[in-house]
């Protein structure tokens, strides 16, 4: 975890999964073939449906198009779901998604199951001008801290750090920094330790995770 990570998304194909109609394009993995921790872009065709499943180390879903839904309800785009230990679901889509998520990485007992629909959310002004944030996960005793950010067109944070790490991944738009531009798609990881400053020339949505990087 002491490198810079960058994955596009965009690059990669669509690989098999145990249902044969959900794929997934895996960003990250560390781990047994379908028991390490994973974060992944996955499809739901329409139809599809898996298999009732419990969530060892937490399960986080982000709705990136289309509809999921569970027994226990239905998640349409921009849906945020934390699954935490304990908790499981036999997930299905009607119409097919896309959906962003995490495999074990949010272990520990006492978690509080989240599920948000972020639409309905306001955008909160920041510091920095032009940036907008909708909180979506921050609980005591615990080093992760998940949000979205909106960068309007010509927005630039400030220089920043990021002791404890960050993870992003842009689901509109475009942005970039001293290392490179990532489009729509892309996943960085920070390592703890690293700075930098972020700007986006025609505007971005971001899913932006903070802390807990060291522990994967």
């Amino acid at each position: 975890m002491s490198a810079l990570a960058v994955v596009r998304s965009a690059d990669m194909d669509w690989q098999a999964s145990p249902s044969p109609t959900v794929w997934r394009k895996r960003l990250y993995f560390d781990g047994p073939a379908e028991a390490g921790i994973v974060t992944s872009v996955v499809r739901y065709e329409a139809g599809s449906e898996f298999p009732t499943h419990h969530h060892p180390g937490g399960e986080e879903i982000f709705v990136l198009d289309g509809i999921f839904s569970d027994e226990h309800g239905d998640y349409p785009a921009g849906a945020y779901l934390l699954n935490p230990d304990g908790t499981s679901h036999a997930p299905f889509s009607k119409d097919g998604c896309t959906l962003f998520v995490k495999l074990r990485q949010y272990g520990g007992e006492g978690r509080t199951q989240v599920e948000m629909n972020s639409g309905a959310l306001d955008w909160q002004p920041r510091n920095d001008t032009g940036v907008w944030q909708k909180p979506l996960y921050r609980q005591g005793g615990y080093r992760e801290w998940t949000q979205l950010l909106k960068l309007d067109p010509g927005a630039q944070s400030p220089p920043h750090d990021h002791p404890n790490g960050e993870e992003v991944f842009v689901i509109d738009g475009a942005i970039e920094d001293e290392f490179g531009a990532y489009p729509a798609g892309t996943w960085i990881r920070y390592p703890p330790g690293s700075s930098h400053t972020v700007k986006s020339l025609k505007g971005a949505i971001l899913y932006v995770r903070l802390g807990g990087i060291a522990e994967q």
